[in-house]
């Protein structure tokens, strides 16, 4: 069958041409020849979703005890070109990887699928329907340009992508951002085996710079904050490693964070003062290790650096941002020390950071997202980006390194 829908004919869309200019810092012809070729073997007409990948600004492991994050949506993500279908399934096919089918009412946890798609597609149709919200069956060829397993969120894109193709096809579009990224982290964690916190389902779900509040993880709030560092230009590494062994070293990081909130009688360090835990510093240093206490210093300091760069970003004032990044970089290396795991002789993490501090165009850099291994996240003004990656790129290698823009939209259906 030939394409639904040419190059040509996709620009023709003023919808189309509009939108693509607030989601890509890309070639428009490019981005409509990339829509295009996912039209083949659908027949009209062809509906295309994007959802998008996420960069954690500062925030570094706040979420899973109740504090505050600052994440935003980028321009990496998968798309979709859906076509409605008859019958009783929902059948994915990804440019690279096998296409698979499920049923509608297929419930059944897996975990052999554990780790998949598939599993990803079976836990967001139960959550729509345990949620009362109505499925039915598609079919949907996809690409992503969100490399996995290294911090940038592509399980979460790829569940906010079924869970709005399955709202605007069958929902009238009405469910909330809260509601599909609370579907999202249901199917991670219990279909596709990854005991996530919410952050990075919300930011996809909210899209935008999100300034989020997590005191309340059931129903975290998300507030947009206006990115206006336009002449910023995020540059993702990554830098080697895979989060996918990894999960006891996350495990880890919260089990010391909710000892120290128990010797005060709390279950997170939210709930705790922080001046009552600078206060017992004698006796805590007796009873717990010293990494279980460093790591609630952090916890504590980078809650607020999140309200310092909040304002600074409403203020526009880059050089607190920035400084406010590094800072936050340092704390995670000596502070939550999620920058190697233990017995790694390699440290591909520190080794990127520091090589990151040397370069002269480097304006902050931190480690990115759950750290241990995957990326690290840096800046640079927008007119020296591109020698600045291609440097980083033969360090790197070509396919790690990728220079990011903040996008306004995460999960949305691309109208012609």
């Amino acid at each position: 069958m030939a394409r639904a829908l040419t190059k040509v004919s996709i620009l023709e869309s003023a919808s189309f041409r509009s939108l693509s200019e607030k989601l890509y810092d890309a070639p428009i012809d490019s981005v409509a020849e990339r829509y295009s070729s996912l039209t083949e073997g659908l027949s009209a007409p062809v509906r295309f979703f994007s959802s998008s990948g996420r960069a954690e600004m500062i925030g570094n492991h706040t979420d899973h005890n109740h504090g505050y994050v600052i994440a935003s949506a980028i321009d990496m993500d998968v798309v979709a070109a859906v076509n409605v279908t008859d019958g009783d399934s929902v059948t994915i096919r990804s440019v690279g990887y096998p296409a698979f089918t499920v049923r509608l009412d297929d419930d059944a946890i897996d975990e052999n699928l554990y780790g998949t798609s598939d599993a990803i597609l079976k836990g967001v149709l139960k959550g729509f329907r345990d949620r009362g919200r109505k499925v039915g069956p598609f079919i949907a060829n996809t690409h992503s340009t969100i490399f996995k397993g290294a911090g940038v969120s592509s399980s979460a894109a790829f569940e906010l992508l079924l869970c709005e193709i399955l709202n605007v096809l069958y929902n009238d579009g009405k469910m909330d951002y809260k509601e599909m990224a609370l579907i999202s982290q249901y199917a991670e964690n219990v279909y596709f085996g990854k005991p996530s916190g919410l952050m990075d389902q919300l930011t996809v779900a909210h899209g935008g710079v999100s300034y989020m509040d997590f005191f309340d993880p059931a129903t975290p709030s998300a507030k947009s904050v206006e990115w206006t560092f336009s002449d910023l230009k995020l540059v993702i590494v990554n830098c080697g490693g895979d989060h996918c062994d990894l999960t006891d070293e996350y495990a880890a990081i919260r089990s010391d964070m909710h000892a120290i909130a128990g010797a005060f009688g709390k279950k997170v360090l939210r709930e705790v003062d922080k001046d009552a835990f600078f206060a017992a510093l004698p006796e805590l240093k007796n009873k717990f290790s010293g990494r279980a206490i460093l790591r609630a210093m952090h916890f504590f300091e980078e809650d607020e650096r999140v309200f310092a760069a909040f304002d600074a970003i409403k203020d526009r004032d880059a050089d607190a941002f920035l400084r406010l990044t590094d800072e936050s970089g340092r704390s995670s290396y000596e502070l939550l020390q999620n920058c190697y795991p233990k017995g790694d002789v390699a440290q591909p993490i520190p080794l990127a950071l520091q090589i990151l501090k040397r370069l002269p165009d480097t304006l902050a850099c931190r480690v990115h997202g759950g750290g241990f291994a995957g990326t690290v996240l840096s800046y640079v003004n927008r007119r020296d980006a591109a020698p600045y990656i291609a440097y980083l790129k033969k360090l790197f290698g070509e396919k790690n390194v990728f220079g990011v823009s903040v996008r306004n939209f995460g999960a949305i259906e691309v109208t012609l």
